[in-house]
């Protein structure tokens, strides 16, 4: 359920509630809601999982990204939610795709290698040719 794409970040789709506690106990600390509420029918809230995060303990933040690219200051905050993380960083969004893609711009702005970024998302089933010109 969770990709691992290096020791401080794993990525997933869609994640419940219930599963935040699940997160916790495999050591996560911190969750990224990467998903707008209301994309999809039926979906939790992003209050819903913000509650569940902090039910169990976990930091919260929301970047939703839409269909429709990524803003600088989403990639900012990505960033910042990423180095204000006491620990390992579990980011979701409806496939895992849109948190690796900001995760990536995120590392490549503090200056991770490309190819580096590239093989960690590929390892986690993820491609990043689609935003490497942006990288």
């Amino acid at each position: 359920m969770f990709r691992k794409l290096d020791d401080s970040i794993s990525v997933a789709g869609q994640i419940a509630p219930e599963d935040v506690a699940a997160a916790a106990t495999q050591g996560f600390t911190f969750i990224i809601n990467n998903r707008p509420d209301d994309e999809q029918p039926g979906q939790p809230s992003g209050a819903e999982m913000e509650a569940a995060a902090r039910a169990a303990g976990l930091g919260y933040a929301a970047i939703p990204i839409t269909h429709t690219g990524f803003s600088d200051d989403q990639v900012t905050a990505m960033a910042d939610a990423l180095e204000s993380a006491p620990g390992p960083v579990l980011a979701f969004c409806r496939s895992g795709t849109r948190s690796t893609f900001v995760w990536a711009l995120a590392r490549a702005r503090a200056g991770d290698d490309i190819d580096a970024l590239s093989a960690k998302a590929a390892g986690a089933g993820y491609d990043l040719s689609p935003i490497r010109a942006l990288i």
